[in-house]
């Protein structure tokens, strides 16, 4: 039933309020078919770009798009429309394996936060805000100085900065169902407490913690773009969109597509994994009040 159908039938307020979380809006809709062809580029991109991203061809070298070469040739004669589809792999790569191990050490952090006393609570959580204080391009920085550049230390970077945030939901979540009472009906019958934690109390916050993970994960793209841009990141010659944005940007005036279009990429890449996250989290928070 349309929201419209509901209203004219004189509906409950509730049912129309369902119709219209399950209506989905043409621009979520267009993210989503946005994503689709993305995953399928980071998945199988020979099926989308049939040459290769790092064969070089000087005679051919900062030729404009057309016919040949859709997106043009950069300075060593690569095809970047190839370059630009390989480079999903890293860029999506390095985001989601940023966000998942940050899901991994938040959940790690906030059950411990939750359930070591009111000392730990307070040393762990303290540690956090530390951290959430600091700009995340900042703190990125300062790991990827210590874990050493390149993808993993890129990911590694970019996991811890968003872990302190993760941490707090699942620390707010975990307290919650602590005092639930069939957790409290548990530890009285004597349920060994690492059994209560992974039946009871890991299950319940991994719900909200997974739709906030969704909306983060494309700031965990754009900072891992960021950090190969700055040359920290994946190096020469991965077709990587940060390290493709440094290689452009001194061919602007004569190449201005070898930077132009890896940077119309990442930017339509984290525009579309952020409003299918956000659209997730609303519908979450809908089930959630009903």
């Amino acid at each position: 039933m349309s929201v419209e159908q509901a209203v004219r039938a004189g509906a409950p307020v509730a049912a129309v309020r369902r119709a219209r979380r399950g209506r989905v809006r043409p621009g979520v809709l267009a993210a989503a078919v946005l994503l689709g062809l993305i995953l399928l580029a980071a998945l199988v991109p020979s099926l989308l770009a049939h040459g290769s991203p790092t064969d070089t061809d000087p005679v051919h070298a900062l030729q404009a798009p057309g016919g040949a070469h859709w997106f043009g040739t950069d300075q060593l004669g690569r095809d970047v429309f190839a370059r630009v589809v390989h480079g999903t792999r890293y860029s999506l790569a390095i985001g989601a394996a940023a966000t998942g191990a940050g899901v991994g050490l938040a959940v790690v952090w906030g059950l411990a936060a939750a359930l070591s006393g009111r000392f730990g609570d307070a040393v762990l959580m303290r540690a956090a805000d530390a951290l959430l204080a600091l700009p995340g391009l900042l703190l990125a920085l300062m790991v990827v100085l210590i874990a050493g550049k390149g993808v993993l230390g890129t990911t590694i970077a970019v996991a811890v900065g968003t872990a302190p945030g993760f941490a707090r939901v699942v620390r707010a979540q975990a307290l919650v169902v602590r005092r639930s009472g069939y957790v409290e009906s548990a530890v009285a019958l004597g349920v060994p407490r690492p059994l209560i934690v992974l039946r009871h109390v890991l299950p319940n916050t991994l719900g909200p913690l997974l739709v906030l993970a969704t909306v983060t994960l494309g700031a965990s793209i754009s900072t891992g773009a960021a950090l190969s841009y700055l040359g920290l990141g994946a190096q020469p010659p991965t077709p990587e969109w940060g390290a493709m944005l440094t290689e452009g940007q001194g061919f602007l005036d004569q190449a201005w597509w070898i930077a132009l279009f890896p940077g119309l990429l990442l930017v339509s890449t984290v525009l579309a994994v952020t409003v299918v996250g956000r659209h997730a989290q609303a519908r979450a928070e809908g089930r959630a009040a009903s």
